[in-house]
């Protein structure tokens, strides 16, 4: 098949949607498929063009047999209401340039957010008589109003009718877990338009590593300590400053270092609650090249995942399949409602403590801390649940068996013939050591 991935984040950003649509569309190419990708220039998570795509309003290149075709887009390190209006719409309207060069695709895969995306793929689907398929990653605008993200009541109604425009005009909505089913199915999006085909890890490149000899520990003093490390994103929905808090009340345990890898941007923010709580058992670290990823999570002891109270239910960080694949003990402050809870829950993997509760945490990671035979054996369930159902050839079979559907009836619901994977069918398995 001729496959157009049409997908705001890519390589090289290091985060986030970029290495699963790396992953998937390399995947594919491995697989036989030819595939385009239409993409912004790299700027996520810095909220700047990487240096080297700088000056350029378009660009196309190869790498590993995908085409990625670039294009400019309105970013700003802070942005502000207009910026990020800005943002979407260049991205709009630049894309569809790329978008439309290059050769017919049989079948197009959006991933969203951004929700303005949809109109450019729409159009492409339609003039060139190929089904969209939605690969929906989080739900806007209901997540970003939950959190407070978005307030502006005209940009929520324009959100939200870009949000029914995108359902409706999609052949097939894939998404990531079975709470997004049950939000679309609450807004009267017919069940036979939706897939579940969770996030995957490629197991092969995230593994577990010793700890002894380890570059991250050597490169950053972390000998003879026990690491709990939090790498990712820092924003509203996240609230480090709960790690930070924690961090205070293990300040009497010298060999508990806290590690936070993120954006310098916003390490610079968290700095200040360090100074404010004293807290010098924690390290601020830059975001490192993705090929030292398995390095760095191989030198923690514990993996963090960590959301506010007020995170909406069916969130789930992409990180939670990264961090059982790595084979180390979790600890999930998030509401125990939510789906990355459930996700944690069912692998076996890891501790859940309530969110925004910096006593929880440090009791938790000193219970671990005293405890090492507990967190090697979480760790080993959570490397066996990722390999059992996180897997990337999983989902390429899961993919591959979508598109040939949609593709075989472009203008009807599509009949798989095998059942895909739902975190329901997981649930319903265990883990046993």
């Amino acid at each position: 098949m001729r496959i157009l991935i049409y997908s705001y984040n890519y390589y090289p950003e290091p985060i986030g949607i970029a290495p699963l649509m790396t992953e998937l569309a390399e995947g594919l190419v491995q697989r036989g498929h030819e595939v385009r990708v239409v993409t912004a220039m790299p700027n996520y998570p810095q909220r700047q063009i990487y240096e080297d795509y700088r000056g350029k309003f378009y660009l196309s290149e190869q790498r590993n047999g995908v085409l990625i075709q670039r294009s400019y887009v309105w970013i700003r390190p802070k942005p502000n209401l207009l910026d990020r209006l800005m943002l979407d719409a260049s991205f709009v309207a630049t894309s569809f340039v790329q978008a439309w060069r290059g050769w017919r695709p049989d079948v197009i895969l959006l991933t969203a957010p951004p929700l303005p995306a949809s109109v450019p793929a729409a159009l492409l689907g339609l003039f060139r008589s190929c089904p969209v398929v939605v690969n929906l990653q989080d739900i806007l605008p209901e997540a970003a109003i939950h959190v407070g993200l978005i307030r502006n009541k005209l940009m929520i109604r324009v959100f939200e009718f870009l949000e029914k425009f995108a359902y409706r005009m999609a052949h097939t909505i894939s998404v990531i877990t079975d709470g997004f089913v049950e939000n679309l199915l609450g807004k009267n999006v017919p069940g036979d338009k939706i897939v579940c085909i969770p996030n995957w890890v490629d197991t092969d490149f995230i593994r577990p590593l010793p700890k002894e000899h380890n570059s991250f520990r050597e490169e950053h003093g972390l000998q003879g300590k026990f690491v709990v490390l939090y790498s990712g994103n820092i924003a509203l929905t996240q609230g480090l400053e709960t790690v930070i808090q924690a961090a205070a009340r293990l300040k009497d345990i010298s060999e508990i270092e806290i590690v936070i890898v993120g954006e310098p941007g916003a390490l610079q923010r968290l700095q200040r609650h360090c100074d404010r709580y004293q807290t010098e058992n924690v390290k601020l670290l830059p975001f490192a090249p993705r090929e030292k990823l398995p390095e760095m999570l191989a030198a923690a002891d514990i993996g963090l995942i960590v959301q506010r109270h007020n995170v909406i239910s069916f969130n789930m960080p992409s990180k939670t399949q990264v961090l059982l694949a790595s084979g180390r003990p979790i600890i999930a402050s998030v509401p125990a409602e939510g789906t990355a809870a459930k996700a944690v829950e069912r692998s076996g993997g890891g501790i859940l403590v309530p969110p925004e509760n910096p006593g929880a945490l440090a009791a938790a990671i000193r219970d671990l801390y005293a405890n090492p035979a507990k967190a090697e054996l979480l760790g080993k369930k959570g490397r066996i649940h990722a390999e059992e159902y996180y897997a990337r050839p999983k989902a390429l079979d899961q993919y591959e068996a979508l598109f040939a559907a949609v593709v075989a009836n472009p203008h009807g619901r599509i009949n798989l013939s095998h059942p895909l994977q739902t975190e329901k069918a997981v649930a319903e398995m265990s883990v046993d050591l």
